[in-house]
């Protein structure tokens, strides 16, 4: 019983995970830009729902829109006037200019909020559903359901729309984007944004689950990391079946062993990993290679 508890636990854990990391691994597989600023982003988003709730009772999930369209503009803009001068030069400058973006909004976050740790109690937060002597909360089955509905969402908006494709293009050829027209700078500032927006509907969903505080980003970017390596990178299904993997390997490790050594799970897999197949479960060398 215990171990399906666990096991269950872990899967709608994973559904968060997978959201968490679409945002990076698009970012990444289109601009290769790694953000490091990413799981900050995501405390925003936190931010924006928690102020919203605080002040004017919205539910944590009637938020995300706000969430997306704040993080969304925020992206953008710090795409198109910032990292865009860096997009073209060593992956180096890139890593440099996103923790200090990193460090610029953790502190940000504490000068606004504090550094108290903040949680969001719904009227549903105590809630259970039954099965057999199993308990999963509703929050958790809520965040899972939602969490996936954005990735695939996300998905079929790369894979049907025009902007979508042009995303693809320029991730494949940004020359050959170029010369039919494509306006790349946009495109990258799209991108950004739309990863930013991600990280702000990721950062929402966490608080209906878990407490946060403006340090959290970096493990959560960590998070976001591994899973995109573990599914490869740009891979959307990838990325689910591997939210799912290490936050289920993260709960057995944690139940039935020792819970300080949760954390060392994600380090143990990416090793194991780039070890044996360096492109992960189902990636592709790049985001516009990714079909599935």
């Amino acid at each position: 019983m215990l171990l399906t508890q666990v096991v269950l636990n872990g899967i709608l854990l994973g559904g968060l995970y997978a959201c968490m990391a679409i945002g990076f691994s698009l970012v990444w597989g289109v601009m290769n830009i790694i953000n490091l600023a990413h799981g900050s982003m995501m405390l925003v988003g936190a931010y924006v729902t928690y102020s919203l709730y605080s002040r004017f009772g919205i539910d944590p999930i009637l938020t995300l829109p706000f969430s997306a369209a704040t993080l969304f503009v925020m992206g953008y803009a710090l795409q198109r006037f910032v990292l865009n001068r860096v997009v073209m030069t060593s992956i180096f400058f890139t890593l440099i200019l996103t923790f200090g973006l990193d460090m610029m909004l953790i502190n940000l976050n504490i000068a606004l909020f504090t550094a108290d740790v903040r949680s969001i109690t719904t009227w549903y937060s105590g809630m259970a559903l039954d099965l057999g002597g199993v308990r999963l909360a509703y929050t958790r089955i809520l965040v899972f359901v939602i969490a996936l509905l954005i990735t695939f969402a996300l998905h079929q908006f790369l894979k049907w729309t025009r902007t979508g494709r042009a995303i693809r293009a320029t991730a494949q050829d940004p020359r050959a984007a170029r010369v039919m027209g494509i306006d790349t700078a946009h495109v990258y500032a799209l991108t950004f944004g739309l990863g930013a927006a991600m990280a702000g509907v990721t950062g929402s969903l966490l608080t209906v689950v878990y407490a946060f505080s403006p340090v959290i980003g970096d493990p959560l970017t960590l998070k976001s990391f591994v899973v995109v390596i573990l599914g490869g990178l740009g891979n959307m299904s990838g990325a689910i079946v591997a939210g799912i993997f290490l936050a289920v390997s993260e709960n057995l490790v944690s139940g039935f062993l020792n819970p300080g050594f949760r954390d060392a799970v994600s380090f143990f897999l990416l090793l194991i990993v780039l070890i044996v197949r360096p492109t992960g479960f189902l990636g592709k060398s790049s985001y516009a290679a990714a079909r599935t």
